[in-house]
């Protein structure tokens, strides 16, 4: 069931929507679009019919109410928009932005799509967008390119014209790709638009990737994004990434050679740990890291940290690196 908070009139509006992924590049794209456009919420799937609670949240040591996965809908009125014509770069669209917490599991999976889909005709969507990754054998300092399938040749000539590089062939694995693939059943048009990942970073958070897939849905919507915020975001994560790689070169710096696939599925681990914490706790890591290779003393303080948020295994190499530093130091 959806339920609408807030009647609205939309004008020849397009609909984005999108689900979690590799590198977060679709759900990071479309909360960074919503928040852009200041777009208001104005209904909501109702989780209870489609999924179930997974786990149990912890919070100072108290164990809360399990929350299901939100699926929230929000509207941008766009002031250019004019009743009728619904060319998919018309640039007068209305637009609405559908964002889900997570996918249903498989078996739910038709009658969620459906639901979506019928209130999408009840608010005349012609034309629907999609986000998604796609790795690429990039580096993670490189810029992400912007690729595109469609559900027919006219809007992929389109989206071509606007630098997004066709996807010849392959997969879209879960509802970014099912959805589309339905809405054509529907006689709706559409395209998922992927923005290029590094293979080797596909469980980090990507904000270059769903900068790719913005600047080429900006062109067709015709609308100005700041993507400032964006932009920094990509350049921190490159950082982050950096210091990482330097890390795991360290043993191999009288001669360097290139990253094996060990190191690199090492390099994944800790970056899937790393896109779990919070802000505030990486931060902490850090500096309790820090004081740790000054005082090797205070390692412990460290162990109970990256046990409490149950990171330990990913950082196991870094942290007994200490204590072998300090080894060397005493020989």
């Amino acid at each position: 069931m959806i339920t609408t908070s807030k009647a609205i009139k939309p004008r020849s509006p397009i609909l984005v929507a999108a689900w979690p992924g590799m590198g977060s590049v679709a759900i990071k794209a479309a909360l960074y679009l919503k928040d852009k456009l200041s777009a208001q919420n104005f209904a909501q799937v109702e989780p209870k019919d489609y999924f179930f609670p997974l786990e149990a949240a912890i919070e100072e040591a108290v164990i809360k109410t399990a929350e299901l996965p939100k699926g929230e809908f929000f509207y941008w009125k766009n002031p250019r928009a004019k009743a009728g014509g619904q060319a998919a770069s018309a640039a007068k669209n209305d637009l609405i932005i559908f964002i889900s917490e997570a996918q249903p599991s498989p078996e739910k999976s038709p009658a969620y799509i459906n639901q979506l889909l019928d209130f999408c005709e009840d608010l005349r969507i012609k034309t629907v967008y999609t986000f998604a990754a796609m790795p690429s054998p990039i580096d993670h300092f490189a810029p992400a390119g912007a690729w595109v399938t469609a559900t027919n040749k006219k809007l992929l000539e389109e989206l071509k014209a606007l630098d997004a590089k066709p996807m010849e062939s392959g997969q879209i694995s879960g509802l970014n790709g099912l959805f589309l693939s339905a809405a054509k059943e529907r006689k709706l048009q559409g395209a998922c638009l992927l923005g290029e990942i590094p293979l080797y970073t596909v469980q980090i958070e990507n904000p270059r990737a769903s900068l790719a897939v913005l600047e080429v849905l900006s062109k067709v919507l015709s609308i100005k994004i700041d993507f400032g915020d964006l932009i920094a975001s990509g350049k921190l994560m490159e950082e982050e990434i950096e210091k990482l790689i330097d890390y795991l070169k360290k043993p191999f710096e009288e001669s360097p050679k290139p990253i094996s696939e060990e190191e690199i599925d090492k390099m994944k681990k800790i970056l899937e740990a790393q896109s779990r914490l919070p802000d505030s706790i990486k931060k902490k890591i850090e500096g309790l890291f820090e004081r740790a290779q000054k005082d090797v003393s205070r390692a412990s303080e460290l162990k109970n940290e990256l046990d409490a948020w149950n990171v330990y295994k990913e950082f196991e190499d870094r942290f007994l690196d200490l204590f072998r530093k300090h080894q060397k130091k005493d020989n």
